[in-house]
């Protein structure tokens, strides 16, 4: 059986950070991962691998062996570019005990050294700030927001950097994982492949998990866009391949707008879930922020308790459209219309409509003509946004009727089936169709994609591409 690929450390030698294979080769040919060296030259050869020395022997001074290795202590919140180890957890028998930084001489690849033969051994105490490795990082998921994709640490490595044992790297190579599930002789030898800079790694959170909390979640550093270049759809894709605890840190990351459009982005079921797991106050947070219509969908998914519960928690006039919307079919115009609606006096000059427009960008997406009423607000016509942008540019005093042709305005009562919506807008030739109530108001908007989603409903969102390199 061939043996893994190993680094020329000498057994024993202590763990500091080095560089990837990709440093020897010509910049365009580097992994995108490994444009930074891990730590400084000559740390590559004398790494130690977390999860390589976990379980093996703590011995003090004198070599007699007091425990075994349970976990490593870094401490998180000190904003250092590489934690320091703070301390150990070793077994005890059954006991679990704690060994300070400073008592440690070496972390070795198969055993760890101390400074004494006599030692006073405390009871764990988490402190704030404070991140069990092997129990909150190793094997944790970590979100690349450049590569849009969530990977997960198959190794830690640490080292003496600075005068202090640090926490230096994370692996991510499946090579690592094979290594760890090989012959035990393997599991202690480093096998860093892709392996991520420690510096270029962030949580979402500022400082660390409190005693016996979840673990905090982990991101790659990026420019200072971070995940707000990130496209809803990209966005998406992570949120549904996270955990719940994951999740929360994520969505806790981003604006209310940027968790609204990736909600809306999401598989319906992945989606559900989600809102089943939050709190009832943050999924109405999240809900309310959503656009109408998609927030309907996702209420529709949800049991009738839970929906009830959802919905008390939103506020009143956001719950009182989003219960009119459902109480439509999901196959008529009601169901499946917008209530982003912008609507304008026939009377109003084109440039307080190009105001209430500018009001209304959080609406983009569901926006593409102006709803024309008359003084009692009953539809007089639709006018598209091309057409007043154009009317701006000659006079920004023309008035929204100069705009108005003398075509009848092709419009949808609530309770139109969807089919036949589908049919009154290939032959009007229209983008979108107002829906109007029994007295000719306005009441909403129905995009053409609505009508597609609606009546060629498909097996799944389209996901963008990871970027494997």
């Amino acid at each position: 059986m061939a043996t893994p690929p190993s680094t020329s450390a000498p057994r024993g030698s202590l763990l500091p950070l080095g560089r990837s294979r990709d440093a020897e080769r010509p910049p365009h040919q580097r992994r995108r991962r490994t444009r930074r060296i891990l730590a400084s030259e000559g740390v590559f050869d004398s790494i130690v691998s977390l999860a390589g020395v976990l379980g093996h022997p703590v011995r003090n001074q004198t070599g007699q062996e007091i425990g075994r290795l349970d976990d490593v202590v870094a401490r998180w919140a000190d904003g250092q570019m590489y934690p320091p180890v703070s301390g150990l957890v070793i077994r005890v028998g059954r006991r679990l005990a704690f060994v300070p930084a400073s008592a440690i001489d070496r972390i070795g690849h198969a055993e760890v050294l101390l400074r004494s033969s006599r030692l006073d051994l405390r009871d764990v105490v988490r402190r704030s700030g404070e991140v069990l490795l092997a129990k909150d990082v190793l094997d944790h998921q970590l979100v690349d927001v450049e590569g849009v994709q969530v990977i997960r640490a198959a190794d830690l490595y640490l080292a003496e950097v600075l005068g202090r044992i640090r926490l230096v790297g994370a692996d991510v190579s499946n090579a690592t994982l094979l290594r760890r599930l090989g012959p035990r002789r393997w599991r202690p030898r480093p096998t860093p492949d892709r392996v991520i800079d420690w510096a270029t790694i962030q949580p979402f959170s500022e400082s660390g998990p409190e005693a016996d909390g979840p673990a905090t979640l982990m991101r790659l550093k990026t420019t200072n866009e971070g995940l707000h270049r990130l496209r809803p759809g990209e966005l998406a894709d992570l949120l549904e391949d996270l955990r719940r605890d994951e999740r929360r840190e994520l969505l806790a990351a981003l604006s209310p707008d940027d968790a609204a459009d990736a909600l809306e982005e999401m598989e319906a079921e992945d989606l559900e879930q989600l809102l089943r797991e939050s709190d009832p106050s943050e999924a109405a947070r999240l809900l309310a922020a959503m656009e109408p219509d998609e927030a309907v969908d996702a209420l529709r998914d949800l049991p009738l308790a839970v929906r009830a519960e959802v919905l008390r928690h939103i506020p009143a006039s956001t719950a009182l459209a989003l219960r009119e919307l459902l109480g439509y079919e999901e196959d008529e115009a009601g169901g499946i219309m917008t209530t982003a609606l912008v609507t304008a006096r026939s009377g109003d000059k084109v440039k307080k409509v190009v105001e209430q427009l500018s009001e209304a960008r959080a609406h983009d997406l569901d926006l593409d003509a102006v709803a024309v009423v008359d003084s009692d607000g009953r539809l007089l016509g639709d006018v598209g946004l091309l057409d007043i942008l154009l009317a701006l540019r000659g006079s920004a005093d023309t008035r929204m009727s100069a705009l108005l042709d003398d075509e009848d305005v092709v419009t949808v009562e609530p309770h139109t089936p969807a089919g036949t919506v589908a049919r009154q807008l290939i032959e009007a030739r229209r983008h979108s169709m107002v829906v109007v109530d029994d007295d000719g108001r306005p009441i909403g908007r129905i995009l053409a994609d609505d009508v597609l989603d609606a009546l060629v409903p498909t097996k799944g969102r389209f996901h963008f591409p990871r970027l494997l390199s």
